[in-house]
């Protein structure tokens, strides 16, 4: 009929939560201790969530961008150091380094995976470069075979920022087998979780131990004389948030299982509307828990593509624009950024300039729908795109 807009259809809440989180939640009432220090729920799900993603250790703290900020820490960011990131990405990505006095480098993305360019990457390495930073965007898992032999060859640790990324794969390993640190975030929109919340994950006890004292003030389990061994914060984990994320970390795989379902079915019919192009995979990425329904509009301005996710949301989409470039917030700038310009840094990453400029993506919630739903997803992006 003419006239009538398309909806949406109802998709899956988030989060999602059942009894296990009631009954967790109440676990860590009764147990009568409620931080780390004397309860058991942060030390359990810490081996299990390391357990889950094969890594020897796990370090549950307090959000994402700390996870990431411990983990540079522990491999020696500081001031006069550098800190390779990709350019597109949430900025907690660039200022995790920043905060701890080190310059983010910011270098380019590929526009197929929306992961960090290797050869961009090894482009930008320094005497002074502490850490490679490749961001596994929207679950899609960077080029780690690239990225090992880079940092194999300079010598220069990586660490994976898997805030995209629970229960990833590449090649049958998981994002803990890769040989390097990884960190998570639970905020309220990630793959599980608590509201906030983040964890890090060590393929060794040194680097372990190192994080578990500046994560609690620098200050060793067993002190009762405040001998602080090394500086540092509190970024300890509640129990009662780890007893939700015991309980998010049990349906995680089934949640995969299905996003993994559904995406081809979307993807493929988003591809199918003149004008769209949906984040492509990498097949050696052989578990993507899909973060993100991922797409471009090539051709479209900052403007347009954002009038375009507004009337999504105006649908019932759960619609957002893509994140802008890290170099054009004004909030990189305030410290620890290159000696360039946004113009400097532009020029060198086109493909982020472009993906800030027509990137969109829709919820994980969406991935989650029936495969019927998934046409009607994208019934609506295209009747959407029409009108524009």
């Amino acid at each position: 009929m003419s006239g009538v807009v398309r909806r949406a259809p109802e998709l899956p809440a988030w989060p999602q939560y059942s009894d296990e989180e009631r009954s967790g939640l109440i676990r860590a009432l009764e147990q009568g201790q409620w931080w780390r220090m004397g309860g058991s729920e942060v030390d359990s799900f810490e081996r299990e969530f390391a357990d889950y993603h094969g890594a020897d250790y796990a370090l549950a703290v307090t959000n994402g961008t700390h996870a990431l900020e411990l983990a540079l820490q522990v491999l020696g960011v500081g001031p006069g150091t550098e800190v390779i990131v990709p350019a597109f990405t949430f900025i907690s990505s660039s200022q995790a380094a920043q905060r701890l006095g080190a310059v983010a480098v910011p270098v380019d993305v590929d526009l197929d995976t929306y992961c960090i360019d290797p050869a961009a990457a090894a482009a930008a390495v320094t005497p002074r470069t502490k850490a490679i930073m490749p961001v596994h965007m929207a679950g899609q898992v960077s080029d780690m075979d690239a990225l090992a032999k880079l940092s194999a060859d300079t010598g220069v640790p990586l660490i994976q920022d898997a805030a995209h990324a629970h229960g990833a794969q590449w090649q049958g390993r998981k994002v803990g087998e890769l040989g390097s640190v990884a960190a998570f975030s639970f905020q309220n929109g990630k793959l599980m979780t608590a509201g906030e919340g983040g964890a890090v994950t060590f393929p060794d006890s040194e680097l372990h131990e190192i994080a578990f004292l500046r994560h609690s003030c620098g200050r060793p389990r067993t002190d009762r004389r405040y001998f602080h061994q090394t500086s540092g914060s509190n970024f300890r984990l509640n129990e009662f948030s780890a007893s939700v994320l015991r309980a998010q970390l049990g349906r995680l795989a089934g949640q995969i299982d299905t996003r993994e379902q559904r995406w081809p079915v979307l993807a493929d019919a988003l591809a199918a509307i003149p004008g769209v192009v949906p984040q492509t995979r990498d097949e050696r990425c052989d578990r993507n828990p899909h973060y993100m329904a991922m797409f471009r509009l090539p051709g479209f301005s900052e403007q347009r593509r954002n009038a375009f996710v507004d009337a999504l949301v105006e649908r019932g989409l759960p619609a957002f624009a893509a994140f802008r470039a890290i170099y054009r917030s004004n909030g990189f700038w305030e410290t620890g950024a290159p000696a360039e310009s946004i113009d400097d840094i532009a020029r060198r990453c086109p493909n982020t300039e472009a993906l800030s400029a027509d990137g969109v993506w829709l919820h994980h919630r969406t991935l989650l729908g029936t495969e019927e739903q998934m046409h009607e997803v994208a019934a609506v992006v295209a009747d959407t795109l029409a009108a524009q």
